[in-house]
């Protein structure tokens, strides 16, 4: 794990990941550097510095391919509009849910990242999907050289990432080369969904993962029979949730497990392991839709895969870091054990040999990733040379 911040995890966390989508570290010294002070403050006070050094950033790209495009160089201006969007994207994560500001930096995010794609002619499409009196957005990715009907691959997103991360990361592109197309999707909880719908988060994952298979169902360049379905971090509990309960899933990956999330949070409580993002208990009250404490801790009392994974009859694999330091290792155990009726069922822990051994992959998911996308490849039918 690259430790920019001495003291700071969920700083790191933030910087790794960033770097993770593509951050080039000439701009990151040039952001974090005024921060070392910062990162030693309260959570508030803390991430506005953040907040002002990484968008100014942003903002710095933005000028520059302004001037790419007054020059006609689009491919350039892309390529510096995603970044920009990488930025505004990392610190408006770690701000309050309630901050100010902090939604309008978030669409700006969405406009620029929407930009970036455009111009620089990536093979990625925002989608809608119909769910209840609103939709779900999605980035629709198509698999590289298929004719005709693709298997797919739907992505959940965890506690606090969103669709632009995952798709940052490089999933969707790892797997377009093997042949599979991606559907990175803003989940209730998440991204769009939260921020401008909403939709909060529920631990039935099969209400809003079976709206997703439906429509689908209904793409004439989408295998229906071939639909798998991976979730990172807390998504390692919504995608094997989802999978156990919506049958058309062919397959299932949990890209860090997440069994037993109710016991997480007891242990935050009782301040054992890290926490992902600041204001922790404010953000994940935002997330659920938790009136207070009491009521949080209620609605984590179902967020557990116990009783669950003995449903699941589809090949599913379990991956985690061998030093995850936010969930123990020894769940990612008691999810792959109790996938009994799996007739392929794998565990892959990430270790120093290979990368990827801290919380799903983010010191170095490419090494993940790619064993991540083989094995959806060899399990749906895609290729792997």
């Amino acid at each position: 794990m690259f430790r920019y911040f001495p003291t700071n995890y969920v700083w790191n966390l933030s910087v790794d990941l960033a770097i993770e989508m593509g951050a080039k570290i000439g701009e990151i010294e040039e952001m974090c550097a005024p921060l070392q002070e910062a990162a030693r403050q309260p959570d508030a006070a803390g991430t506005r510095a953040f907040r002002e050094t990484w968008s100014k950033m942003g903002d710095k790209l933005c000028r520059l391919a302004e001037e790419d495009e007054s020059r006609g160089r689009m491919i350039s201006a892309g390529d510096k509009y995603g970044r920009a969007a990488t930025y505004y994207l990392t610190c408006e994560r770690l701000q309050a849910h309630d901050a100010p500001g902090r939604i309008d930096l978030y669409k700006r995010m969405r406009g620029v990242f929407d930009r970036g794609v455009r111009l620089a002619r990536e093979i990625c499409e925002r989608v809608e999907i119909p769910y209840r009196d609103r939709h779900l957005s999605a980035l629709y990715v198509r698999a590289d050289g298929v004719e005709g009907r693709a298997p797919i691959l739907v992505q959940l997103n965890g506690l606090d990432s969103t669709k632009e991360m995952k798709y940052r990361v490089g999933l969707p592109r790892w797997l377009a080369q093997r042949g599979v197309a991606s559907l990175v999707v803003d989940q209730p909880g998440t991204g769009e969904a939260l921020r401008l719908h909403g939709l909060t988060a529920v631990p039935e994952a099969e209400v809003w993962a079976s709206k997703i298979v439906d429509w689908l169902e209904t793409r004439d360049d989408v295998d229906p029979k071939r639909i798998g379905c991976e979730g990172v971090s807390l998504g390692g509990y919504y995608c094997p949730r989802a999978v156990a309960f919506e049958p058309r899933f062919a397959c299932g990956v949990a890209w860090g497990a997440n069994h037993d999330w109710r016991d997480v949070q007891k242990k935050r409580l009782a301040r054992e392991g890290n926490f992902p993002v600041p204001h922790y208990w404010d953000h994940v009250r935002w997330v659920w839709g938790a009136r207070d404490m009491d009521h949080f801790m209620a609605i984590a009392e179902n967020v557990h895969l116990d009783g669950v994974l003995d449903r699941i009859k589809v090949p599913f694999l379990v991956t985690h870091g061998e030093k995850d330091s936010q969930i123990p290792l020894h769940w990612a155990h008691r999810t792959y054990e109790q996938l009994v009726n799996s007739p392929k069922r794998e565990l892959k822990i990430f270790t120093e040999r290979e990368g990827g051994v801290q919380h799903s992959s983010f010191d170095n998911s490419a090494n993940a990733g790619a064993y991540i996308a083989d094995w959806v490849a060899e399990t749906l039918g895609g290729r792997t040379a």
